[in-house]
This record gives structure tokens, sequence and C-alpha cells, in this order.
């Protein structure tokens, strides 16, 4: 049988025993931004979907471009915090985040559309509220970042960023729709809260503040060591 593109070869999917338990959280000079620093919500779309949103903070001395950048390196590498060399992807939510891989490449060898990641997360470090599976980019360049996870050939849930570039920096509003795919609006009743029941799609809210909160911390010092230089993506 001729495998979907759009699911990862499993011969590389990441051993559940090697990389899902929950690790210590990582220690890092800043603290994470409260849930009141953005504007969030949820709502139930026309179609019966759901889709959770988040209108995040100016993320000070962030370009689009360093957001570009690291939407298609965050699932690689590390960043150097106090002298410490951390694997980024915790960086990015040091209590939240276990691991990332790229388990497939774009055409083009990078991280860009057509890569698929896997991913695993504790979303407030519950583990009811684990998230584990491979995403696939839609789409990453200065204007957002698309990616979604798909199942037999439908998006279970599609997460879009939008990036607006201010005086100070970047405006970030990204969304978390649920199922992702309008072909399965129909079913959003039953699906929804399988997929993402309302406690779970709460935690979601807080942690991609959280998350999003922190790059202003190191991204920036990070693209400078790593990026300048290279074409922008997009």
């Amino acid at each position: 049988m001729k495998r979907d593109e759009n699911q990862a070869d499993p011969r590389v999917w990441p051993r559940q025993s090697h990389f899902s338990a929950l690790p210590a959280p990582l220690s890092v000079p800043w603290q994470l931004k409260p849930a009141s620093s953005a504007q969030s919500g949820v709502e139930t779309l026309a179609d019966g979907r759901t889709r959770y949103w988040v209108k995040h903070e100016v993320l000070k001395g962030v370009t689009p471009r360093m957001l570009a950048w690291w939407f298609a390196h965050f699932a690689e590498g590390e960043a150097e915090i106090e002298g410490r060399r951390l694997d980024r992807y915790r960086v990015w939510h040091p209590f939240d985040h276990v691991y990332a891989r790229y388990v497939g490449r774009a055409p083009d060898g990078s991280g860009g559309p057509g890569a698929q990641i896997a991913l695993c997360e504790y979303l407030a470090r519950n583990p009811r509220y684990k998230i584990q599976g491979i995403s696939t980019v839609e789409k990453v360049d200065r204007t957002g970042f698309i990616h979604k996870i798909i199942r037999f050939g439908f998006q279970l849930a599609r997460m879009e960023h939008v990036f607006t570039e201010t005086s100070m920096g970047t405006r970030d509003e990204n969304c978390l729709l649920v199922p992702g795919d309008p072909r399965l609006a129909p079913f959003a009743r039953f699906l929804s809260p399988r997929l993402m029941p309302a406690d779970k799609g709460e935690a979601w809210l807080k942690h991609s503040i959280e998350e999003m909160g922190t790059l202003e911390h190191f991204l920036p010092e990070l693209y400078a060591r790593e990026a300048e230089g290279q074409p922008p993506a997009g």
C-alpha cells in the first residue's frame, strides 16, 4: 500500500520509552508570562468546529524574520542559556516541552513546508494533557507559520500563527482549530471533546502564552549567532 505523503514513516517514530517521560523543568533566568499578558478565548465556529485563539503581547526585539527562521529550525539544535547548551525546544517552554525531532524534511532539505516534526509536551505538566504526535509544516515565512496533525488524510488539528511587525517587535496571533479539517465539521460535536477536551484546551491557551513569551528572552541572540547572513525564509 502506498503511504500517504502526509503520514510520517513509522520506522522513524521516536520510541516512547525513550522520549515521552516528563523530564525535570529546566532552570532559566526568566519568568513565564502570565495568562493575563495576552487576550485569549474559545469559540465555536459556524460549522461546529472549535477555535482556541490567542493575541499575544508584542515580542520585544523579535522580528518576523527571526520568527520565520525559528519556526523552520526549532526542532533541531540547542540554545545557549547562561553558558549552558540546552535543547532549544525545551528552552522554548522549560516546564512542558519534552522533545521535538524532524522525522521528515521539506523537499529542499529544510524545516519548511512539507517537513514533519515528531513532538511531545505535557500542558501544565499534567499527564492528562499530554500531546504527542507528528505534525506537518504547511507554511513558514515572515507572515506566519501553519502546521497540522493529519491522520488518514484528515486534519485532526490545525495550528496557525500570523506575525505583524511593530515598532517594538512582533505581535503574534495564533489559533488552534479542532478538528482542523472542514470536511470533519459534521462530526465536530463528537470529535472536538475527544480530540481536545475543554479543560485541556484551556491549558493549551495558557501554554501558548507562556511558550511564545519566552522567545524574546533567547531568540534574538540565537538568531544573531546562527542565522545572520542566511537567506530569509519566505
